[in-house]
């Protein structure tokens, strides 16, 4: 069975906000704790070509990878794909926004297959994906609340 994996997470800011921040690709060494490079490649119209390349694993392995990532934000989803798989044999990845009471709903789905030859199965890279998908969810959620207090704490009063 290929892999799948769904997580959530409400972040108390306005949709505006979480999708300005989770979409500013240029920053996302700042947003999530893996990547320790983010370098743009190519933008044709909403679609950004771009590597991710994260900080080495416990074994000293640097990963990095090509991406293709398009924004919608008239349906509030954004598509991505890996363009260079590596070990899987695709990876797809939809985040969707929604606003509910207290915030913002951010969701991810991704959709993959490991390569036979990879050195971990599915079911592997399934536990491990929901295990850091928790992780930065989180990460991203208190640095947007955190974004989000700074903002209000300086807007002016009516």
């Amino acid at each position: 069975m290929p892999g799948h994996t769904e997580n959530e997470i409400v972040v108390a800011a306005p949709l505006d906000l979480v999708w300005e921040i989770t979409n500013d690709l240029e920053n996302w060494t700042k947003l999530f704790s893996e990547y320790a490079a983010v370098e743009v490649l190519d933008r044709q119209g909403d679609t950004t070509t771009f590597r991710l390349t994260m900080h080495p694993d416990d074994n000293g392995t640097v990963w990095s990878w090509v991406s293709e990532r398009t924004p919608d934000r008239d349906s509030r989803t954004v598509t991505a794909r890996r363009v260079e798989t590596g070990p899987f044999q695709h990876m797809n990845i939809r985040w969707e926004y929604a606003e509910v009471p207290g915030g913002t709903r951010l969701f991810w789905r991704q959709d993959f297959a490991m390569k036979p030859d990879a050195p971990v199965d599915d079911a592997w890279m399934t536990d491990n994906i929901n295990r850091n998908s928790k992780v930065q969810l989180a990460l991203i959620r208190d640095k947007i609340e955190q974004r989000d207090r700074e903002r209000r704490a300086g807007a002016p009063v009516n």
